[in-house]
């Protein structure tokens, strides 16, 4: 049976063959329970930034709305007025979720190494992407035992910029030497995701409830399915429940 919250296959397959699937980490393929909440408080506390205040929710809520955006530039963003806070705090955001990564882990979104399979028997390649910077990326892909599950991961150091911009999807493309950005299609939790799918020019954007935003969020960036979970994925490719 198709999933309730996705539009009919119909409707959001692209026209064109999808040839690589561009997923996104926290949120959508990797559960993490937390950890970039406590690390961004603590960040933000080193700073003098007291729980509870003002000043406090509006950061963490630009950070809950700005989820997929590289983390350095959050910080860059919110202390736009202080370039050295800004540094300061993202190293410590870094340092404390690496601490935090160690000691607890993080697992896969249910069903997502079965997705990552079944993608990969459509003939699609898979490519892993974050906001976070590469040994964060790293450490995170060696807590699943997932260095060998795509052809690729990205982090924005590796392309320029981050979600919503479209640079690491157009390096993905341009990697594994793919003629068609068409044939790519995109999946992530947040409505940056969805714009960096939308901006590269994706033959599908696919947004997943597992993660920050909701369904209104993600259609409203565009996203031209937005199902459950990556374990529903497959089916919007193969046709699987049509």
């Amino acid at each position: 049976m198709m999933p309730a919250n996705a539009q009919p296959h119909r409707d959001v397959r692209s026209r064109r063959p999808l040839k690589l699937a561009v997923l996104d980490m926290s949120g959508t393929t990797v559960d993490e329970g937390g950890l970039q909440d406590e690390a961004f408080n603590t960040a933000i506390l080193q700073e003098g930034i007291e729980p509870g205040g003002s000043r406090s929710d509006a950061m963490v809520g630009y950070f809950r709305e700005a989820r997929g955006t590289s983390r350095h530039e959050i910080f860059r963003s919110i202390f736009a007025e202080d370039p050295v806070a800004a540094r300061r705090a993202n190293a410590c955001f870094e340092a404390t979720y690496d601490r935090l990564l160690a000691e607890r882990g993080v697992r896969p979104v249910d069903g997502a190494a079965e997705a990552v399979a079944a993608l990969r028997e459509a003939g699609m390649k898979i490519v892993l992407t974050t906001g976070f910077a590469r040994h964060t990326q790293n450490m995170i892909l060696e807590s699943l035992d997932w260095m060998g599950v795509s052809d690729l991961s990205l982090c924005p150091s590796d392309a320029g910029r981050g979600a919503p911009y479209p640079d690491m999807i157009l390096t993905a493309l341009l990697a594994l030497d793919l003629e068609d950005v068409r044939s790519v299609m995109t999946v992530g939790d947040t409505a940056g995701d969805i714009r960096a799918g939308q901006r590269a020019g994706a033959g599908l954007t696919v947004g997943v409830l597992t993660g920050y935003h909701d369904e209104a969020v993600l259609r409203g960036a565009g996203a031209a399915a937005v199902v459950p979970s990556i374990r529903d994925v497959p089916a919007l490719v193969t046709g699987a429940g049509c």
